[in-house]
């Protein structure tokens, strides 16, 4: 071979080992990861919680599971995977791995945290921040995690109720209770705008019935009241009217 196709072939033989060494080497990350021991690992996601980059401690603590999933961290790995997923607002990596926490672990003397935390992911992904903070009242918006929610600590109490978490839980479960009769609310609101009578009357009838202790039993008596006259039911009407007399004779129903 001449000079001349030896420089030209120069650049391609230096270029090569470069892309094959860049196409077959995992990341850095991975690399750190895989020269670490369990404890070692656990140390580095602790320190990135307590700094508060749970992004980062969740990809460590989930690196961690991975690698070592029976070791002696393995369920204090998880318990915290699942606190730190749920900072970084990660909502189905986070009930995916309570649901498995539970399922393996039914018996763990933690298993209150892991329904807890669920009911805390599931509120949460009911709420909306932006609407909270300006005010917009979204009472119609769709309630399958607030009812979510509301099980998860319901369950909680009834299976613990001497749980660390079980005060907590009745608080958030009488917060539910509010949005959850509001909703209903909403819906009968609706259904009377298109003279749906009766799916109203019940939806108002389930709140007196299920949030009695809530303060929308007023609004679901007037809505009963509003909705047998419209369907001229003179003695469900007249039922409903003597409730609402006697719970809150200053409507404007009664007088």
């Amino acid at each position: 071979m001449n000079t001349i196709s030896l420089l030209r072939l120069l650049p391609i033989l230096i270029i090569l080992p470069i892309l094959t060494a860049c196409s077959s080497s995992p990341d850095d990350e991975d690399i750190v990861i895989a020269n670490k021991g369990a404890e070692a690992l656990y140390e580095d996601a602790k320190r990135s919680m307590e700094v508060g980059n749970f992004s980062q401690a969740a990809a460590t603590l989930s690196a961690l599971d991975s690698r070592y999933p029976f070791g002696p961290l393995s369920h204090q790995v998880q318990l915290d995977l699942i606190y730190a997923y749920y900072k970084s607002n990660k909502t189905d990596e986070c009930l995916a791995t309570i649901d498995r926490f539970i399922r393996l672990n039914p018996n763990h003397s933690d298993v209150d945290y892991a329904i807890y935390m669920r009911g805390l992911v599931n509120m949460g992904s009911d709420s909306n921040f932006f609407q909270d903070i300006v005010g917009i009242d979204r009472s119609d918006r769709d309630a399958t995690q607030a009812r979510q929610a509301f099980n998860d600590f319901k369950g909680l109490i009834e299976k613990y109720p001497n749980s660390r978490y079980a005060a907590d839980s009745r608080k958030r479960m009488g917060h539910i209770k509010n949005r959850l009769a509001k909703y209903e609310l909403a819906v009968a609101r609706y259904y009377m705008k298109r003279d749906a009578y009766v799916a109203a009357a019940n939806r108002g009838q389930y709140v007196v019935e299920q949030f009695s202790d809530t303060g929308h039993v007023q609004e679901a008596l007037e809505i009963m009241v509003e909705c047998y006259e419209q369907m001229g039911l003179q003695d469900l009407k007249n039922n409903a009217l003597q409730t609402l007399r006697l719970n809150f004779p200053e409507s404007s129903y009664v007088n």
